[in-house]
């Protein structure tokens, strides 16, 4: 899966969240408006099928995360709450067309285009990405792309496609420090192969590509495996980065370790900003696209 894939767990006695993690109902007017054009357009969404936390502030603020290649993703990662499934070359051509329309209809300036990892492709899904990219020139030539991919199998080629169709912002996650990665991501992943994406398209892309990743917090890495990540970040050009905690989608999921506070949250953000990301995002329920538009203002900002 492309992005960290968090839900609250149901609190019991012995797994209550701390007070600083709260997820407020739906209320802006936006929401069922929101609601409404998924459904029309039966366009997928990682804020619902990841559990996103941040889905009532996003839909109420008239914002979603468009999820790409269906909603079974053929990787099974040990903090992602997305179903896995293995689709069996299965592609809705579809999809590009009903997201440039929704996109259109929506009146969208920044929209965030995720995908499940589809390791039965052969490209990875990169022509669909492609495509949708296009799409959303053609019909919404004002709408600035953030594209969130998987690793694409690591395959040069296939993130060409993804490049050639110019999209405004390239993340990828590294999701955790280097020895955790193992225990938390699919053994298809890796953290040197994301490095190597994250690389290869800041060296490939456009030169005013800007390029994102994420971190989640709480799995049990130590401060100082966290600044070698965002060392190993920077080398790789890498421009922007998010902070979470990580939440336990359910019992069968990886564990937390902790529940970082605020403040933390506060002083890693500075510690990442000096060591040269243009912008930084860090908090308990921050994920890859949360105020994706306002960090790419920051990004270019500092060009």
């Amino acid at each position: 899966m492309a992005t960290e894939a968090l839900a609250p767990p149901e609190p019991t006695p012995s797994t209550r969240l701390p007070p600083w993690i709260r997820v407020r109902p739906p209320s802006g007017a936006h929401y069922p408006e929101v609601r409404s054009l998924l459904s029309d357009l039966r366009l997928g969404t990682v804020c619902r099928e990841a559990r996103c936390p941040n889905l009532p502030e996003c839909w109420s603020a008239g914002t979603a995360t468009l999820m790409l290649l269906g909603t079974d993703c053929t990787r099974r990662c040990g903090f992602c709450a997305v179903n896995s499934h293995w689709s069996q070359g299965a592609i809705d051509w579809t999809e590009p067309q009903r997201v440039g329309e929704g996109v259109r209809r929506w009146g969208l300036q920044y929209v965030v285009l995720t995908q499940v990892c589809r390791d039965d492709l052969p490209d990875g899904g990169a022509s669909v990405l492609a495509a949708t990219v296009k799409e959303i020139r053609a019909r919404a030539p004002g709408t600035l792309v953030e594209l969130l991919i998987g690793d694409l199998n690591g395959d040069p080629s296939a993130l060409k496609t993804v490049l050639d169709a110019a999209p405004d912002v390239l993340a990828h996650n590294i999701e955790t420090t280097r020895r955790l990665s193992p225990r938390v991501r699919d053994r298809r992943a890796g953290y040197d192969q994301s490095l190597t994406v994250l690389r290869g398209a800041k060296r490939a892309g456009a030169t005013d590509l800007v390029t994102k990743s994420s971190v989640m917090l709480g799995l049990g890495e130590t401060e100082g495996e966290l600044f070698a990540t965002f060392d190993d970040l920077r080398e790789a050009g890498v421009d922007l980065l998010t902070l979470g905690q990580y939440l336990r989608p359910t019992v069968s999921h990886v564990p937390v370790d902790r529940y970082v506070p605020p403040e933390e949250f506060d002083r890693l953000r500075e510690e990442g900003l000096a060591r040269g990301f243009a912008g930084v995002e860090a908090g308990p329920l921050v994920r890859s696209s949360y105020h994706a538009a306002d960090l790419y203002r920051r990004a270019h900002a500092g060009a």
